[in-house]
């Protein structure tokens, strides 16, 4: 399986040096830490992103802080020229899967990133079993993009196949339509949102990528028959109060 790597560092040479030498990978660019956001705003299949801490604008761990808010899944290893004891420590705090001092050591870097994915993997085996079609290529691309605007196209482009041919195959092999489907993975998302954190129903509806909070309350009516300031009344009043629980 390709991996798909986002570099981020001001150094354009170092990119350049870099890219040459992770030519097993698919390597992405930026050249700053609002560059790389607004990378990983759209939907994207980026696996891993390696971040340099000192660059104009936002510093990495800042950078770092917000990619794991948006995508607390998505490694990151972290790369310095100051090896400060304190930077090392804000970025581990911040889920950093590593931290490695420029001038960069190639060999370890690249240990680095085979160790990572190896791990990576494993997991997606174990939860998904062997990705072998288009189909289960593209649920994956919806579920791993599930906050932000997924398209036809976009999921076409993903997967290398025209958006009539991916429409006709997914209706297909899935028994329900593309934008069905991922209405289905939102309101899902939605659900756990509305159950697990303190979100209100718009503030949920933008991080589904929904810009009118009516159009997202409308789908989860029709997806579930009801509101979800109602789902989330009903889930809270499951719960068994401590004091009645059972010891």
């Amino acid at each position: 399986m390709a991996y798909n790597i986002l570099l981020v560092d001001d150094e354009q040479a170092f990119r350049e040096e870099i890219k040459e030498c992770l030519e097993e990978y698919e390597v992405f660019e930026a050249g700053d830490g609002e560059a790389a956001l607004k990378i990983l705003k759209e939907p994207n299949e980026i696996d891993l992103i390696v971040l340099d801490y000192m660059m104009p604008g936002m510093k990495g761990t800042e950078v770092l802080s917000r990619i794991k808010r948006d995508n607390p899944n998505l490694p990151v290893i972290m790369l310095t020229g100051y090896g400060s004891k304190e930077v090392v420590i804000k970025a581990l705090r911040e889920d950093a899967e590593d931290f490695l001092e420029k001038p960069v050591n190639v060999e370890k870097l690249k240990n680095t990133i085979d160790n990572i994915f190896s791990k990576k993997q494993i997991e997606q085996n174990k939860e998904k079993g062997e990705i072998d079609n288009e189909v289960a290529r593209v649920k994956l691309f919806i579920e791993r993009n599930c906050y932000k605007k997924v398209s036809l196209e976009g999921a076409a482009r993903a997967v290398s196949l025209s958006s009539k041919y991916l429409s006709r195959l997914f209706k297909k092999e899935a028994g329900i339509g593309f934008k069905e489907y991922v209405q289905q993975v939102k309101v899902a998302s939605a659900k756990e949102l509305l159950l697990k954190t303190g979100m209100t129903v718009s503030e949920i509806s933008y991080k589904l990528g929904y810009e009118n909070p009516e159009t997202f309350i409308r789908l989860f009516k029709r997806v579930t028959g009801g509101n979800p300031s109602a789902f989330r009344k009903k889930g809270k009043s499951l719960k068994v109060p401590a004091k009645n629980r059972k010891r």
